[in-house]
């Protein structure tokens, strides 16, 4: 069983900055792929970045390609997904998600370990 918990998220205007956090239990955090998905009101959950256990892959949808940047920290077990630029089409709840097994994907389907979420909320 792992439990995710998401941390750093907020309120900010039109090109600041968030960093958000994802703490992890578990013994194998090295071995399962790591995304960060979201949801806008009304919206259904998107992808938006993933990381390979590794830390050596990443893949980011188009949308936040450039501005957003995945890394994670297996030591700590935490990924993190640092946000600038950021725009007012940003603000959703953003959750983490880990995917057991090799391989990772952007279909939030397949992904085994859910954390809560954490608001980003970002004004014009």
């Amino acid at each position: 069983q792992v439990q995710l918990v998401e941390s750093g998220g907020g309120m900010v205007q039109a090109g600041g900055s968030l960093r958000l956090s994802c703490a992890a239990t578990g013994r194998t955090f090295s071995s399962y792929a790591m995304g960060w998905f979201r949801q806008a009101p009304g919206k259904e959950r998107e992808f938006a970045a993933v990381i390979s256990g590794s830390g050596g892959n990443t893949y980011y949808t188009l949308s936040v390609k450039g501005r957003f940047t995945i890394s994670r920290d297996n030591a700590k077990n935490t990924v993190y997904l640092q946000m600038n630029t950021l725009k007012p089409e940003d603000t959703a709840v953003y959750y983490c998600a880990a995917k057991v097994g090799t391989g990772w994907s952007t279909n939030d389907r397949i992904y085994d370990y859910w954390g809560q979420g954490t608001q980003v909320t970002v004004s014009s």
